[in-house]
């Protein structure tokens, strides 16, 4: 059966296989308006903050996704006060014992930021997940909480499964942690700090600290709340002990999940908007802006309904340049910045991506294999990616179970034809509805004279 045309885009026959989605291919501009669910990153930490409040919390416009769906499922088996609405989530403190069984799934801020929440808890609670979870670097904060007098049953692994015997308290004082691997090491233990009977000083000892917008997300947080946090140096941050304010809070936009609609105004050399953008923020996806800029796009901000923040529009100009660029602190957006590159006028280097590798999947290979199958001329190294101009075509694009990698081939199939996506329910971890929303976004295209 030929594919069907609507609205500009090539969508998939009726009946199609649905393990494998027919990305479309968009044949005219963009002009569209989109508004973005909310950020996983801050609804995760906000919803940690309210388990330790002092007063119940309410997130407006939380982020419901699969991840953020385990973060309330713990909160619950906790034994958490959980009020959940459409538009809402209200949490209530209460106090948290076990035993309790908490599914983490592939989940990278459930597995690590509930370890130290459990170990306030009285009683057994035990973490599972995913294969992939089981896979994935937990050690350091397994570690940190052993050398802070919690019991941990690993059998040795220090890994997932595991399980945490709380007394109820976390004594805190001076520790030691490396969060080369990945910042929510850190800011795991920064977020139970003010809980912890002697506060927390805590010093990065590893290589570079990548990520470190989300460290600064979780600070701006904790202050947020009435908490006292400061920087003794560029390694080591003391939080005192003390009661956390339960607040009502408007989660933003996440902004890394803006990456695939802003590339493909740049891709179609249409244009996107994305409302309410907020005007100062710690998400490492408003560094896009500048990103995106360098790589060919015009960017504009005016005023919206919002008094914190702008609709953002993001506009092609038809061309799409290389960009060398160490993405360290960025790392997340680099799927994306990948995909758009894949498709530039010139080659790119992005640097400084090494502990990607030990995200959902090794995103650096997981890149060049899929790229390259595709046609691309992509080169992994231990820390970069090395992409350079090819002929494309289409193909089966494997996800590896990671949401980015499938958002990364929707972008590169709006000029690629025939690219067939596996699993892009994947996308559920972080980003609701994916494949409606992009379907709805190209359905927005620019009328032809």
């Amino acid at each position: 059966m030929p594919s069907e045309k609507k609205h500009g885009a090539r969508v998939a026959p009726s009946g199609a296989n649905s393990q494998l989605w027919l990305a479309p291919t968009l044949r005219d501009p963009l002009a569209a308006t989109i508004s973005l669910p909310g950020s996983k990153s801050v609804t995760n930490r906000a919803l940690v903050l309210a388990a330790l409040a002092d007063s119940p919390s309410t997130l407006y416009k939380p982020l419901y996704s699969r991840d953020s769906e385990l973060m309330i499922a713990a909160l619950r088996a906790l034994g958490l006060g959980v009020d959940q609405q459409p538009e809402s989530i209200s949490i209530t403190p209460r106090p948290m014992n076990g035993p309790a069984a908490i599914d983490v799934g592939n989940a990278g801020t459930v597995m690590r930021f509930l370890p130290p929440l459990a170990a306030l808890a009285t009683g057994a609670i035990s973490f599972d997940g995913d294969p992939r979870s089981h896979e994935r670097p937990l050690k350091p904060v397994i570690k940190a909480l052993e050398e802070l007098g919690i019991d941990i049953d690993h059998g040795g692994r220090y890994a997932l499964p595991l399980t945490i015997n709380g007394s109820g308290e976390i004594a805190g004082g001076e520790i030691n942690i490396d969060a080369s691997q990945s910042s929510q090491f850190l800011s795991s233990l920064l977020l139970v700090a003010p809980r912890m009977k002697n506060g927390l000083t805590i010093t990065h000892v590893g290589a570079s600290l990548p990520s470190m917008p989300h460290i600064e997300m979780t600070i701006a947080m904790l202050k947020e709340r009435g908490v006292k946090v400061s920087k003794v140096d560029e390694r080591t941050w003391s939080v005192r002990p003390s009661a956390i304010q339960g607040i009502r809070s408007l989660i933003e936009p996440d902004l890394s999940n803006a990456a695939p609609f802003l590339g493909a105004a740049m891709i179609s050399g249409g244009s996107v908007t994305i409302r309410d953008w907020p005007k100062s923020t710690t998400q490492p996806g408003d560094q896009l802006r500048d990103i995106l800029t360098t790589m060919g796009a015009q960017i504009t901000r005016k005023r919206g309904v919002n008094s914190q923040a702008e609709d953002l529009t993001i506009t092609g100009t038809g061309n799409i340049h290389g960009i060398d660029i160490d993405l360290h602190d960025v790392g997340e957006l680099t799927p994306s910045i990948a995909a758009i590159a894949l498709l530039a006028d010139s080659p790119s280097h992005l640097r400084g991506i090494g502990h990607l590798r030990l995200h959902e999947t090794d995103r650096l290979a997981a890149l060049a294999t899929e790229f390259n199958n595709l046609g691309g001329k992509t080169v992994a190294h231990e820390d970069s990616l090395e992409i350079f101009p090819a002929q494309l075509h289409g193909g089966t694009f494997t996800t590896y179970e990671d949401h980015r990698l499938a958002t990364a081939a929707a972008m590169i199939a709006l000029r690629v034809p025939e690219i067939h996506v596996e699993n892009i329910a994947t996308t559920s971890k972080t980003f609701p509805d994916f494949p409606g929303l992009w379907s709805t976004l190209l359905t927005q295209i620019q009328v032809q004279p």
